[in-house]
């Protein structure tokens, strides 16, 4: 089932900081860059990761891209209709500021000290090989470990891939889509929150994280180009 709030947030870039809306208009630039190598490469973002062969529910790359200095960790794969596939995009509890802790009871949390991972947002790719949708999802689709939307909002900047593996286009252009769309993945996690919050009891004797008919709890479209050109005007205004 997907029954996920679906947002089309206005965002008010005039109400931002000049020094946020800088990172982001630099982040949209990062982009651009990515776009145009990989047009002169006749590549696609996917291609970078997974190769041109894909099998359903395969993580690409194998083992997942896993920075050890900022903690940061991604991977590809498909399954869902409508789309090409998907990247899922976390922060472990190294990588994360200080005073976050898990909202999942003790007794789910894994025992490592850095294996209660937190999910990001995940990325829908077109056909055409370009980002479409950001979405959030239930726990039991990453087994993640739950932390609140305000919290996982505080990790967002600490998403940063700084290695080349398996590619470094790949890394610098899932850090710098992040950065870009950071407003719209907050709204998002709000939104998943107050979705889970409402889908509590929906079914008896299931808790809502563990329920399978709740995949997808948030998402939005999303356009690089409108997205840097609001950026852009915001700058000049």
């Amino acid at each position: 089932m997907d029954d996920a709030a679906v947002l089309d947030m206005q965002v008010d870039f005039a109400a931002f900081p000049r020094e946020r809306l800088i990172d982001m208009a630099e982040a949209g630039r990062s982009l651009l860059d990515c776009r145009r190598e990989l047009g002169r490469l006749g590549r696609t973002i996917v291609a970078e990761v997974a190769g041109d062969r894909l099998e359903a529910f395969t993580h690409y790359p194998r083992g997942d891209v896993y920075d050890f200095h900022s903690h940061a960790q991604y991977y590809f794969h498909t399954h869902r209709d409508g789309e090409y596939g998907h990247f899922h995009t976390f922060l472990r509890p190294r990588g994360m500021p200080e005073g976050i802790a898990p909202a999942d009871s003790a007794d789910r949390r894994p025992p490592g000290d850095n294996d209660a991972l937190s999910h990001l947002v995940a990325v829908s790719i077109d056909h055409g090989g370009a980002p479409a949708e950001l979405f959030t999802t239930n726990r039991w689709v990453t087994a993640e470990t739950w932390y609140r939307a305000a919290d996982v909002s505080a990790m967002l900047p600490y998403f940063q891939i700084g290695h080349d593996r398996p590619s470094a286009l790949a890394n610098r252009w899932i850090s710098a889509l992040l950065a870009l769309f950071r407003p719209q993945i907050e709204q998002l996690l709000v939104a998943r929150d107050a979705h889970i919050e409402a889908s509590r009891h929906r079914l008896a004797g299931i808790p809502v994280f563990e329920d399978r008919e709740l995949e997808v709890t948030s998402r939005m479209a999303i356009c690089i180009d409108r997205q840097i050109s609001e950026i852009g005007a915001a700058l000049d205004g």
